[in-house]
């Protein structure tokens, strides 16, 4: 089975800046994997926020992971600055699929690429809700190009 090429800087639709801790290094000397999904899951909600559709506190509905991979094709470590591009890859009834890079500050090449799969639920009984069409329309701002970009 072949592997889809990692995808290129500008299939990203949205950026976020990271600054780099201390202690996301591991004991090699590189920051840890699971630092990586503290980003993206940092990049997804930033733009929730951003976009005024994420109201962690009082609105109806809330988002679950209930999906997440990753691929990592180089180190990164302390301290270097790291973006994390942002884009949708599908809207789905009420479930959003999410497409992460991790980048070194103005570096072409991703370091590591994550896909996160979002269901919105029901802040009280966690059923999944039907995305509203405020929602559907901030996602499709950052949605990929299916004409350029993999999928």
């Amino acid at each position: 089975m072949s592997k889809l090429p990692l995808r290129p800087r500008a299939a990203y639709r949205h950026w976020q800046p990271i600054v780099t801790r201390w202690s996301d290094n591991d004991m090699y000397g590189h920051v840890n994997n699971s630092i990586y999904y503290h980003w993206f899951d940092t990049a997804v909600n930033n733009w929730l926020f951003a976009a005024g559709l994420l109201d962690v506190a009082a609105g109806e509905t809330i988002g679950l992971v209930v999906e997440t991979g990753c691929r990592y094709a180089k180190p990164l470590s302390y301290p270097q600055a790291v973006e994390i591009g942002l884009a949708v890859e599908r809207i789905g009834t009420s479930s959003v699929t999410y497409v992460l890079g991790a980048f070194a500050a103005g570096d072409a090449d991703v370091a590591a690429e994550a896909r996160f799969v979002h269901v919105y639920v029901d802040r009280a009984h966690r059923r999944p809700q039907l995305l509203a069409d405020t929602w559907r329309a901030a996602l499709a701002t950052i949605a990929l190009d299916q004409e350029t970009d993999h999928a």
